[in-house]
C-alpha cells in the first residue's frame, strides 16, 4: 500500500538495499562421523555417542577444525568421539543471512523428505545459528548479548524420523519453554 511505497522511497534515499542469503555447498570427504542411536540420548559405550559428543563434534566440523588429533599443530587435538564410522562423502550446505522462521520450517520439512527414498545416511542435521546481537530472548529474560551471544539450535533427524533438538543459549539467557 501507500505505506510500503513511502518506506521503500525512504530506504532508497539512504542507499540501503535488500540482500539475498549467501548459499555455499561443500563436500566433505572421508569424514569420521559419530555413531548415533535415536533412542540413546546419553549414548552407550562401544555402541553410540551422546548428544553432547555429537554437538561438540558438529561444532568442530562446521568450523572446519582438523579432526586428525595430531599434536604437531597444537591448534586442535580434537578427534571424532567413539564409536564412529568413516563416511566417504558428506554434504554441507551453509546459508548465511537473515532467514525467516517459515523458511527454516520449510527447510526442515524438505530434509525430512530426504529419507522418503532409500538412502545410506542414518541421520542428518539442521543447525540454525542466530546473530550474536539478536534481539531474541526467551521468557522474561533479556538476551545476554554482551556476555557471548550464544543463540543456536540444532535438529538431528534420524532415518525413522525421530529427532533430537539441541539448543545453546548464553549464560544469562533462559532456555525456551
Amino acid at each position: 500500500g501507500a505505506e510500503g511505497s513511502t518506506l521503500m522511497s525512504y530506504f532508497s534515499k539512504k542507499q540501503i538495499q535488500a540482500l539475498k542469503p549467501k548459499i555455499t555447498f561443500s563436500t566433505l570427504r572421508d569424514l569420521e562421523c559419530p555413531v548415533l542411536q535415536s533412542n540413546e540420548l546419553q549414548g552407550k559405550p562401544d555402541e553410540s555417542c551422546s548428544t553432547e559428543e555429537l554437538f561438540e563434534w558438529l561444532g568442530a566440523v562446521l568450523n572446519q577444525v582438523s579432526l586428525n588429533n595430531k599434536s604437531s599443530s597444537f591448534l586442535s587435538t580434537y578427534c571424532c568421539p567413539q564409536p564412529n564410522t568413516m563416511v566417504e562423502k558428506a554434504f554441507l550446505c551453509t546459508i548465511t543471512g537473515f532467514i525467516i522462521p517459515e523458511k527454516i520450517i520449510q527447510l526442515l520439512e524438505q530434509l525430512c523428505c530426504y529419507f522418503g527414498e532409500p538412502k545410506l545416511a542414518y541421520w542428518l542435521t539442521l543447525t540454525v545459528h542466530g546473530f550474536a546481537d539478536s534481539p531474541v530472548s526467551w521468557r522474561e529474560s533479556e538476551h545476554g548479548f554482551h556476555k557471548g551471544g550464544e543463540n543456536l539450535y540444532n535438529f538431528v533427524i534420524f532415518r525413522n524420523l525421530d529427532y533430537w533438538l539441541q539448543m545453546a543459549v548464553g549464560t544469562n539467557d533462559d532456555c525456551p519453554p
